[in-house]
């Protein structure tokens, strides 16, 4: 977002897949680089499997705003399901993005939008978490998209801070901590324009 020092994010997930986890990091990371950060998730009846919203916030100045994100410039959605049933487009700006979790090119996704025409961005996060670490965490895939597409961060000093936090926070899984890293690189390569 060119000449803008404030970048908007929401996630929309199901909880269990880590859109509130994904949002956590990047704030930790965000503010690990020097960014005035905000990350937190829209609390309702939390359950596994119903649709939740994370936020995040993040600016080269202090911001005195403290509400969820009406008018996101970016739009991450971890769960495709949920464009059948969330309008996740709600007052996405112009000259923002959608990035989606799906196997589907952007020509199939895009008829779900609602009659966005923006920018438009997927990945297939299921598929690399589950070849890489077996099972379907889709926020680490995801997590690496939003820096590559919003370029809130460079990617490259998101990726060593991102690796210093996994460190401390899976000190007694490495194996984890390598599936996670190798997910963020192979992410922020295959998120493809739709």
């Amino acid at each position: 977002m060119a000449n803008k020092t404030m970048v908007e994010i929401r996630w929309h997930g199901r909880g269990g897949q880590g859109a509130k986890m994904a949002c956590l990091l990047l704030a930790e990371v965000a503010g690990q680089v020097g960014k005035f950060v905000q990350g937190f998730p829209e609390y309702g009846p939390e359950r596994m499997g119903a649709p939740i919203t994370a936020y995040n916030r993040i600016s080269d100045t202090r911001c005195p705003v403290h509400s969820n994100i009406y008018t996101p410039d970016y739009v991450v959605v971890l769960d495709e399901t949920l464009l059948d049933s969330v309008d996740v487009t709600h007052g996405l700006r112009d000259g923002g993005a959608i990035i989606v979790n799906t196997p589907s090119s952007g020509e199939v996704i895009r008829p779900k939008l609602r009659g966005y025409t923006g920018a438009l961005y997927t990945l297939d996060a299921r598929h690399l978490s589950e070849e890489i670490l077996g099972r379907n965490f889709p926020n680490t895939a995801l997590l690496a998209a939003v820096v590559k597409v919003s370029g809130v961060l460079e990617l490259e000093a998101f990726l060593e801070h991102i690796e210093a936090s996994f460190r401390k926070k899976f000190a007694t899984k490495p194996q984890v901590i390598a599936g996670n890293l190798e997910i963020l690189r192979k992410a922020s390569e295959e998120v493809m324009q739709g």
